[in-house]
């Protein structure tokens, strides 16, 4: 069971985006569990404030040290060993599906939500293990980012998905996107769905898949060819696509 917990100043946020779809059932069935965890509880104002206006001036202001600092202890004691604590922010690596897939082999993730300016930088400096981005571009917050990461990284976790197969062949299997889906009706407004599909012969759908999929990377993701895990036919087929497109 993986057990995801956010530290943020919007609880309601957190349950009303992760209590729906695959995310839903997924908890129903205990896979996995996710815990909205208020920072503003363990303000210390009587108004429970938990920020103020930064050292040195500037816009905005700052989420104060000793709020996130007891909140993260408190998870801590309550988890019984110091989890992995997500800090989403620019500044960290950029999330992909192979930190996805490194992640969801942890029983506890602590993702922790910024705000206004962000959070002193002490206490990041002592609870954080992982500073994630969830792309360069600035949010108002990290819930969002948090729940991207938390669905994608549930979905790796065994039983979540009613295909088990289904997590290994989507987009950036071997560093490549998904090969074109088609069903009901096989023509759509004089579209027909590729004949090998309708083929019946596995071996033969599989290489279009492949191919498709080669193709489309290098149409719109050619960066991540480079990494791409392709057998040595793959990689001529490739090379073919290539000197096509030079003519």
């Amino acid at each position: 069971m993986m057990n995801y917990y956010v530290l943020t100043l919007f609880p309601d946020m957190i349950y009303n985006g992760c209590d729906t779809s695959i995310l839903g059932r997924a908890i129903e069935k205990k896979l996995i569990s996710i815990e909205a965890i208020d920072i503003r509880s363990y303000s210390q104002n009587k108004h429970l404030k938990v920020d103020d206006y930064p050292y040195g001036g500037g816009a905005g202001m700052v989420m104060q040290a000793q709020p996130v600092y007891d909140a993260c202890m408190d998870l801590q004691k309550k988890i019984g060993k110091k989890p992995r604590i997500i800090y989403m922010t620019p500044q960290g690596r950029t999330f992909n599906q192979t930190i996805a897939e490194e992640l969801s082999k942890e029983e506890d993730l602590v993702f922790l939500c910024g705000h206004y300016e962000g959070i002193d930088e002490r206490v990041l400096e002592m609870v954080v293990t992982d500073y994630i981005s969830a792309g360069d571009y600035v949010l108002t917050g990290g819930e969002l980012p948090a729940m991207m990461m938390i669905d994608c990284i549930s979905r790796l976790v065994p039983g979540v998905l009613n295909n088990e197969v289904s997590a290994d062949i989507e987009s950036f299997h071997d560093n490549l996107l998904e090969y074109p889906q088609y069903t009901r009706p096989e023509t759509f407004m004089g579209k027909r769905v590729p004949e090998v599909l309708l083929s019946g012969h596995h071996a033969k759908i599989e290489q279009w898949r492949r191919e498709e999929s080669i193709k489309r990377t290098l149409k719109w993701r050619p960066d991540l060819l480079e990494q791409a895990n392709l057998t040595k036919k793959e990689e001529e087929y490739l090379e073919k696509i290539k000197n096509s497109q030079n003519l």
